[in-house]
């Protein structure tokens, strides 16, 4: 089958790999429909996660189950799937805390910009639809497997709720999820802080009511501003920069509190600056095998289209030219077609 590898920074190619096969009873081989780039994997692309050999990539998959182990009851060949970047078996303890990305018995399916992918503990990670989705639908489902998940958890763990208001900072693929997630949840004013212009007007599209161009200590000072000098409920913090995280805090009113889902990179957090800014601060890799059979619902009700973060589509043997563009910031995310 064609896979995406990864040679070094900057050098992603499709090559001819074996087909995954069933090694363990709890295993399922789906044939993937549509997969795509994430803001993530743009970490390792650029160097900044070490690439010391060739190796597979990508972690967004939806498809249709091909094959299935033993021991699989929740899903059969044939049904149409979509499934969290982390397996879970999503019945240990954690996993029934609402918190599957950290399951005692968690996997990898990695590798997932391919034509087939296996699928570890695929009971607790696929969750199938009632029948099979319109092709126009394709692109929404996808999103829940990392990026739509990842911006609602965002939400979630800010504590956004009905009459609030929301800063989401980061205008990638996650942010305006997070945006979709504030509106659904309830929010009010929901303050997107962007300076690209595509991005401020899909921002707003999703229910954005405001946007703030300002970065770092113009930034929090512009949000302040809008809040009467206090501060904002909730803050989506969807980067993973110091500058970001900061700006974040910072936003936040007394009492209010931080969801963080930007993959940290070189972030600090001063001990007491947020004693006593009264600010709470949770993230973490999302948990989106909890949210998918809500979102799933919300989408094949039309509630959502979180599918338009995918502003250029390519086939998958055309996969450099979507990290090259998301790179550039010429693309918010690129959908792959095998």
């Amino acid at each position: 089958m064609r896979a995406t590898i990864i040679h070094a920074p900057g050098d992603i190619r499709v090559e001819n790999v074996p087909e995954p096969t069933i090694k363990a009873p709890t295993d399922a081989v789906i044939r993937t429909v549509a997969t795509c780039v994430c803001g993530s994997d743009l970490w390792t692309y650029r160097g900044i996660n070490p690439v010391t050999q060739p190796q597979s990539i990508g972690h967004e998959y939806v498809g249709i189950v091909e094959e299935t182990g033993s021991d699989v009851r929740n899903v059969k060949p044939g049904q149409f799937v979509i499934g969290s970047f982390i397996a879970s078996d999503n019945t240990c303890p954690n996993c029934r805390a609402g918190y599957q990305t950290n399951c005692l018995h968690r996997d990898f399916p990695g590798g997932c910009q391919a034509e087939y992918v296996r699928v570890p503990l695929a009971d607790g990670t696929l969750v199938a639809t009632p029948e099979q989705p319109a092709q126009e639908l394709i692109p929404d489902l996808l999103t829940l497997s990392d990026v739509m998940g990842t911006g609602w958890y965002a939400a979630r763990a800010a504590e956004v709720g009905p009459g609030s208001t929301a800063v989401v900072v980061g205008d990638g693929a996650v942010g305006l999820c997070g945006v979709i997630a504030a509106k659904e949840l309830g929010a009010e004013r929901i303050i997107a802080m962007s300076r690209h212009e595509s991005r401020q007007k899909l921002a707003l599209e999703f229910g954005a009511t405001d946007i703030v161009t300002e970065r770092g200590d113009e930034g929090v000072a512009r949000v302040k501003e809008m809040t009467d000098g206090v501060g904002a409920d909730s803050v989506l913090e969807c980067v993973g920069t110091q500058q970001s995280m900061h700006q974040a805090l910072r936003s936040t009113r007394p009492g209010g509190n931080v969801g963080f889902v930007g993959m940290p990179h070189d972030v600090a957090v001063d001990g007491q600056e947020l004693f006593f800014s009264h600010v709470g601060l949770r993230g973490g890799p999302a948990p989106v095998r909890a949210y998918l059979p809500d979102l799933i619902d919300r989408v094949l009700g039309g509630r959502i289209h979180p599918g338009e973060v995918f502003d250029l589509t390519l086939p998958l043997d055309e996969v450099a030219e979507g990290y090259k563009a998301m790179d550039e910031r010429r693309a918010i995310k690129a959908l792959l077609r095998p």
